[in-house]
């Protein structure tokens, strides 16, 4: 008898959305549709659509409209990034290295796959920026609220208490 293979592993991973250009809402519902047709994804939960100003970028952008995802995955994180950045193209993005932050049609970052820590060329995990964000931070907590990233004390929804208190000048 030959013995079967292992099931590949599954993990839980975090899928940051966002849009400034054409029709955001539409766009990121077609980006939810490719990702549930994923061979290896499968879609667990999707936040409810927050718009929020731009950070950064060229001035006079418009409005984001941001999101978030879990999905069970058994993609290696690479994988899932490749298959994010292929949506991105299939939705009109075009990537401009000299221009961070540039308004786009749509935008999928990968916040965390797992509990991996990962360092290296196009890939950081978990996101490195995510911490910062209350854009990213606000959609993902309601999804995962108590989670913790490796490396930081803190819950999701403790740290977006933080940010927004932050934001209102109150006393740490």
């Amino acid at each position: 008898m030959t013995p079967r293979p292992d099931p590949p592993t599954r993990v839980q991973a975090a899928i940051a959305l966002g849009a400034n250009l054409g029709a955001r809402e539409k766009t990121l519902a077609s980006a939810v549709r490719a990702l549930e047709r994923t061979p290896g994804v499968v879609v667990l939960r999707r936040s409810r659509w927050h718009e929020t100003a731009p950070v950064g970028g060229p001035p006079g952008q418009g409005p984001y409209l941001n999101g978030a995802l879990l999905v069970e995955t058994t993609l290696a994180a690479r994988e899932l990034l490749e298959r994010l950045l292929e949506i991105e193209a299939r939705h009109g993005r075009e990537r401009d290295p000299a221009q961070r932050n540039a308004p786009r049609t749509l935008d999928l970052d990968l916040l965390f796959h797992g509990d991996q820590v990962v360092r290296e060329e196009g890939l950081e995990l978990p996101h490195p920026r995510l911490w910062e964000r209350t854009f990213v931070l606000e959609p993902l907590t309601e999804l995962v609220p108590d989670r913790t990233l490796p490396g930081r004390r803190m819950t999701l929804a403790a740290r977006l208490e933080e940010l927004r208190e932050q934001a209102c000048g109150k006393p740490d």
